[in-house]
């Protein structure tokens, strides 16, 4: 029970890193929909996928399709609101092990260039942090619109080794996967 906690926990908070990265990448000056949008990271526990959703996150974003590389993105997930469906996990991943969500409250991503991939795909370079520690990540962003508003959809694989995440008995990779998968669906208001 208690590697299945914590392995949820982990692969969540890398998931919601990853979303936020996602999020804050393609959005037209846009206010974002929160109870529209998902932020959700995917793990394996012993082979079997898990997944965790963040509820509480935010985002400045700024994108136009016609003038893309002038797009700039900031997003901050709040690592408490990691949610695995049980409070007794949802408080281990915020526990020092996993999220240290009292020493690191927030995991974030900023952009530094959006570059256009053809037809809607869109590729965004930024810096995601979690835990303290910095990676560089592209981010592969689907954005389409529909009447008033733009939706933004992707996913980024991660490590959580390179983040701190899972550490002590949890650094070991055979019970909790190592790779998590950020998948993120943003809705947001055109401007």
């Amino acid at each position: 029970m208690r590697t299945t906690m914590k392995t949820l926990l982990q692969h969540t908070v890398l998931a919601g890193a990853a979303a936020l990265a996602l999020l804050g990448t393609s959005l037209a000056h846009a206010d974002v929909d929160t109870s529209k949008s998902t932020v959700i990271a995917t793990t394996k526990q012993m082979n079997v996928p898990v997944d965790g959703k963040f509820r509480k996150f935010s985002a400045q974003l700024s994108f136009d399709p016609a003038k893309p590389t002038a797009g700039s993105a900031s997003v901050s997930i709040d690592t408490r609101s990691y949610d695995l469906g049980a409070d007794d996990y949802n408080k281990q991943a915020q526990g020092k092990e996993w999220f240290d969500s009292a020493t690191y409250p927030a995991a974030t991503f900023v952009s530094s260039a959006i570059a256009p991939a053809g037809g809607n795909q869109y590729k965004i370079t930024g810096k995601l942090t979690i835990k303290g520690k910095s990676q560089t990540v592209v981010v592969p962003v689907t954005i389409a619109s529909q009447g008033s508003t733009q939706t933004f959809d992707g996913s980024l694989p991660i490590r959580r080794s390179q983040f701190d995440v899972g550490t002590g008995e949890w650094k070991d990779t055979s019970v909790v996967a190592d790779e998590v998968v950020i998948k993120f669906h943003l809705v947001a208001s055109k401007n």
